[in-house]
């Protein structure tokens, strides 16, 4: 069995950000930053031998306090991922942020302790106030490096991914237009009709009805996106008998709708494309007919075909059935399925309920 899904295309995956040299010499250049800005007149009151020792210490505590940081927002990214959990990551940060701040005070204690002895673990409230003071700023300007360097990433990601269905949408209407203004399919047409009118008037006449239907509603399907399930049926009745009148019994179209579901919606000119589909990669022939099912199961409806494709290749780009893959992804509604099954292609689509309705008039 051959199955392929098309699915509304998911949020893709973020790139870490490659810090490799932000991690190494990050946590120096924050370190100087914050020494000028909250220590600088310490280098003149204290021995140099205490001031160096002191630097070590919050140096080594910046990079173990650096890396934490970084864990910590790189795990609520993982967690809440894209743009729209922006929020739900800086309320995080904001909870975890009196907890990072007091382990990297804890870690600048401990190094205290370790060259200064048991005795210089705690430190008065006004000191231990300050250097809380300091440690928000440092985790502050950790947070902000990450974060905004993710949301910069997403943004870029959602803009090239709406770019990208602008471009989706456009090439969809291109190709509307030219299946609308068929130079091949009217060629055909007309070839069908000049051979019926010396042999068979009354027969003629019935594909001018035909032909008039069918370019009619593919001139009124530009008022919009959707139609009901009723209309594209009605159309797809009269496109289904000029092929007939080409292929004669090669070509069987059995149509199993129930009634109610004939006002859901699906993309306009999505079965003439199905239809088109099969006619044009399989054998039709009196004794081996392609027969084409149209028929509703739940929400869905099923056009399945039997397979007997045409011995010689069939030059094909997709476009058709990635038109309507493209069209239920404009509209983020429901997947698409194409399936391979037991000698039958089964293409199986959403039907859309509550959707604007496409009016088609005779």
């Amino acid at each position: 069995m051959l199955s392929l899904h098309v699915r509304n295309q998911p949020q893709l995956a973020l790139k870490t950000l490659n810090d490799r040299r932000l991690r190494i010499f990050g946590p120096f250049v924050v370190f100087v930053v914050g020494t000028l800005f909250f220590r600088l007149n310490w280098y003149f009151e204290e021995p140099l031998s205490t001031v160096l020792r002191s630097d070590l210490i919050a140096l080594g505590a910046g990079y173990i306090c650096w890396n934490l940081a970084r864990w910590v927002v790189l795990s609520l990214q993982n967690r809440y991922p894209g743009l729209a959990s922006t929020r739900r990551r800086l309320q995080w940060m904001a909870l975890l942020l009196p907890v990072l701040v007091n382990i990297a005070w804890i870690i600048r204690r401990v190094g205290h302790m370790a060259f200064n002895g048991l005795d210089t673990f705690w430190a008065p409230l006004p000191e231990y106030t300050y250097a809380l003071g300091i440690q928000l700023f440092y985790h502050a300007v950790y947070f902000v490096i990450y974060e905004v360097s993710y949301v910069m990433q997403a943004w870029q990601q959602t803009y090239e991914r709406n770019e990208g269905l602008k471009k989706d949408k456009l090439q969809h209407q291109l190709d509307r237009l030219k299946s609308q203004i068929n130079p091949h399919f009217l060629f055909n047409s007309l070839n069908i009709l000049s051979s019926l009118i010396y042999e068979d008037p009354r027969k003629a006449e019935d594909v001018v009805d035909e032909i008039s239907i069918v370019y009619r509603y593919l001139l009124r399907v530009n008022d919009g996106e959707l139609t009901t399930l009723g209309a594209e049926l009605q159309f797809i009745q009269s496109y289904f008998h000029l092929l007939q009148t080409r292929y004669g019994v090669g070509l069987d179209l059995q149509i199993r709708v129930e009634a109610e579901k004939r006002d859901f919606k699906l993309p306009a000119l999505t079965l003439q494309l199905l239809l088109e589909n099969a006619v044009k990669h399989n054998v039709m022939m009196p004794d081996r007919p392609l027969k084409i099912v149209i028929e509703t199961q739940g929400q869905s409806l099923l056009v399945r075909n039997n397979l007997q494709r045409k011995n010689t290749p069939v030059l094909s780009n997709k476009v058709g059935l990635t038109n309507i893959a493209t069209k239920y992804r404009l509209l983020g509604k429901g997947d698409v399925s194409i399936q391979e099954i037991d000698g039958q292609f089964i293409v199986t689509l959403p039907l859309l309920a509550n959707q604007p309705e496409l009016i088609v008039r005779s």
